[in-house]
């Protein structure tokens, strides 16, 4: 190509894991299990952010001689991985609950402080007293260290308002921050997160579809984005047809249901979730095993989170099941004020360890898999033509040290469609 002009070259790397060439959606079964990589590889961004051609190292010096780059990356002795899609967070919110921390590991679970006015509730009041401005200005730095862990695309719910104005303006912060981070965001709505103080369930069940789904809908038709809709299908909170209501609403205006499910107690949500089509369900420690059939249907992704089974000593999700039985499993932070977790990698060696994930499988359900569940693997989750150029560059020959080297993984450089956003300090190499 002569005197042509691109964004970037990745020259030489050790290995650029490209997770898929072609252009599936998402990995299943034992196909999860195998990841395509490039030894000595390189690989070309175009102006546009996505990448234009990717190979070994020769064959793009010969069909490249005579290009210029804006900026030519020699990543000898680096590994190159796609940037981390974090499918489940709940980012926007203020009050912290760190004193719930001490009460959780003198044995109070999950529910008991929830019924003590503490967990959902606690950060319920704290963030409708907050302006937007003050919500922006707490999200932006969490979504600052999601990218310094190397994920380029997150999805993030509302649900700390349970009162329609809060829910809105918690939607317009996820909102307006995709303009002012560098990190692209999927949003959420989860106003059926809890039942506010003062209501019970089949009074909110009405409130969330008669008024805030109606509400919601004009937001977006405002030019708000919200792709999803959510709810905690919970006993004691949402139980099963307040749960299917409240989805088929969202779901009426266009929404894709994605929502919490299995959790604490087996709920028949995973059921559900095929009934409905849903594109998503999270958390399901308690699916059965009509559920994991049900999940088989559409497929609908299974959005697996460690940190929440490892924070309050749950029995993890059977991941293994689930992947043997065919369901796209995915992993994510649940980031929030109980899983205070923004490390995609470190939730990698969770799965890995707690639910018996093989490194290849925890990578996959990390970028290509997670980039499914959102809808947007045609774009992300993988290195390959026509994606954008999303990827982290790791202190390291071998792309597993990510995983391998807890807390502190070798993260030298983030880059965002083919620019850098990032590079750690801390690492000389």
């Amino acid at each position: 190509l002569k005197m042509s002009s691109f964004l970037l070259r990745v020259k030489n790397a050790s290995q650029i894991v490209a997770i898929t060439l072609s252009n599936i959606p998402f990995k299943t079964g034992l196909d999860m299990n195998q990841i395509e990589i490039i030894n000595n590889g390189s690989m070309i961004v175009n102006f546009d952010g996505t990448i234009i051609d990717i190979g070994t190292d020769e064959e793009i010096d010969s069909k490249y001689a005579n290009a210029t780059f804006n900026e030519t990356l020699i990543a000898t002795g680096m590994s190159i991985i796609p940037g981390f899609v974090d499918s489940h967070t709940h980012p926007v919110w203020s009050g912290d609950r760190v004193h719930e921390f001490a009460m959780k590991l003198a044995g109070a679970t999950y529910m008991d402080i929830h019924k003590a006015g503490g967990g959902i509730g606690f950060t319920v009041g704290h963030t409708r007293n907050s302006s937007e401005q003050e919500l922006e200005t707490l999200l932006l730095p969490r979504l600052q260290r999601m990218l310094q862990c190397g994920t380029t695309l997150v999805e993030g719910k509302s649900g700390y308002g349970l009162d329609c104005e809060t829910e809105m303006k918690l939607l317009r912060v996820l909102h307006n921050a995709r303009s002012k981070s560098k990190i692209e965001i999927v949003s959420t709505y989860l106003g059926a997160h809890s039942i506010p103080k003062g209501k019970n369930v089949t009074e909110y069940t009405h409130e969330v579809i008669n008024e805030h789904i109606p509400i919601l809908k004009e937001l977006i038709s405002n030019g708000i984005s919200v792709e999803n809709i959510d709810v905690f299908c919970e006993k004691g909170v949402f139980e099963i047809d307040d749960t299917r209501k409240i989805l088929q609403a969202g779901k009426n205006i266009g929404l894709e249901i994605n929502f919490h499910g299995d959790e604490l107690n087996p709920m028949k949500a995973a059921e559900l979730g095929g009934e409905l089509s849903a594109l998503a369900i999270s958390h399901l420690e308690h699916i059965s095993d009509e559920g994991i059939q049900s999940m088989l249907i559409r497929p609908t992704f299974a959005v697996l989170l460690p940190t929440t089974a490892y924070i309050l000593r749950l029995t993890p999700p059977p991941a293994r099941k689930m992947i043997e039985a065919g369901v796209p499993v995915v992993i994510a932070t649940d980031y929030n004020p109980n899983a205070h977790c923004l490390s995609m990698p470190f939730v990698m060696n969770l799965a890995c360890v707690l639910m018996r994930m093989s490194l290849n499988e925890a990578l996959v359900a990390s970028t290509l898999n997670a980039a499914g569940s959102l809808k947007k693997s045609d774009k992300y989750g993988s290195l390959s033509k026509s994606k954008f150029g999303d990827f982290v560059v790791i202190a390291a020959p071998k792309w597993e040290h990510i995983v391998y080297q807890l807390v502190d993984p070798p993260i030298l450089h983030v880059y965002k469609k083919g620019i850098r956003v990032y590079t750690n300090p801390n690492i000389i190499f």
